[in-house]
């Protein structure tokens, strides 16, 4: 979730070629495109691969027009509005800080400085120089923090803790400067994972965003990456912690997609059965998944971070037509799992989106019997 912003440094250099897909005696095969069987995107008012956004999983005006207004000017102070009229307890200004922190990285990585040139991300140091106490501009320092580490550094070696240490320094004093705001807690989430928390130390962290923000989307995701086979837990650890923020949810959470995040977050290396994306463990979690999508409130800013994993499992379980609903909202972004893992997003994206069309079709759909 960290790294959205550093995909806006792939070139979206021209059309990748995508397989489509056809049905022949119940297989679906590819073919190649332009050829008449070949089902088009274009004919939904899908936007074409090039188009894709891949900075956000979805819109947020707002945002982007104060962050192009920042790297424009340099100057910080509409960043400053925009976070301190953005409710704290609440997933957008998670994902806004985020979104500042990764911008600063990126330019910093673009433009490193030197001798004779001023480093990018300036206006993010001008901003806690000028401003020290303001909540915002300390949390965005802390997370631009957490992600230099990832991006530059390797977990374990030396360089990697140094940075971590001073992200987790900038936490503690971006929680000072906003005692109610759940977000430099779930910042220290990353550092807890980088930095190899112990169990009863990350539980002590975690009763604090607890205290502040239950049914946080973004905590949760966050503290499952802790809790998954590859860091801190297992796979049962993982699966535990998920079904049981899915089982105390309140209505119109989405902690009930959370089982699909620890489905995907396990997912083997190498799947030699057809069947797996229909089994029952996968299915309950599409399930529930589903029933969050469904009971959530549409301007939830993170219900299509839900709806772009829901694509993925339901395209791979061939459920064509629930993967086209969850298409006709999503369309036009990208920066969300599981396309961010790819080194392409929006190739990966579309492909997916490709094969959602082509097997809707396949069974019978057209553009007519999708909702506008």
């Amino acid at each position: 979730m960290s790294i959205l912003w550093l995909l806006m440094a792939l070139l979206l250099l021209g059309f990748v070629l995508l397989p489509v897909v056809r049905r022949r005696r119940g297989v679906i095969e590819q073919v190649p495109p332009g050829h008449p069987d070949a089902a088009d995107p274009a004919d939904y008012g899908f936007l074409r691969q090039e188009e894709l956004d891949v900075r956000l999983p979805g819109p947020d005006e707002d945002l982007l027009q104060v962050l192009e207004l920042v790297q424009r000017t340099q100057d910080y102070r509409a960043a400053a509005q925009l976070l301190a009229g953005t409710e704290s307890e609440g997933e957008r200004r998670w994902q806004r800080v985020q979104a500042f922190a990764g911008a600063a990285a990126l330019e910093l990585q673009q433009r490193p400085g030197g001798v004779h040139e001023t480093p990018g991300g300036q206006w993010l140091r001008v901003w806690r120089a000028e401003q020290p106490k303001d909540a915002g501009g300390a949390a965005v320092h802390a997370e631009f923090l957490v992600q230099q580490a990832w991006r530059t550094s390797t977990p374990g070696t030396d360089d990697f803790r140094i940075i971590m240490e001073e992200a987790r320094d900038a936490c503690a004093q971006a929680a000072l400067l906003a005692p109610g705001d759940p977000v430099p807690y779930v910042t220290e989430l990353s550092i807890a994972r980088g930095l190899s928390y112990q169990h009863a130390e990350f539980d002590q962290l975690w009763l604090k965003i607890l205290d502040r923000a239950p049914h946080h989307m973004g905590a949760h995701l966050a503290a499952l990456h802790y809790w998954c086979e590859k860091w801190h837990g297992s796979r049962e650890q993982a699966y535990s912690f998920a079904e049981a923020a899915a089982a105390r949810a309140p209505e119109g959470s989405l902690l009930a997609a959370l089982p699909l995040f620890a489905v995907f977050e396990h997912l083997p290396e190498v799947n030699l059965v057809a069947s797996f994306y229909q089994s029952e463990v996968v299915t309950k979690a599409i399930h529930g998944a589903l029933h969050a999508v469904h009971a959530a409130d549409a301007e939830d800013p993170t219900l299509p971070h839900v709806r772009h994993l829901l694509l993925f499992f339901l395209v791979r379980a061939e459920r064509w037509a629930e993967a086209m609903q969850q298409l006709i909202h999503i369309d036009g972004h990208v920066g969300a799992l599981p396309w961010i893992l790819s080194a392409d997003p929006a190739a990966e994206f579309a492909l997916h989106r490709a094969l959602a069309v082509a097997g809707y079709e396949a069974n019978g759909g057209s553009p007519a019997g999708l909702p506008g």
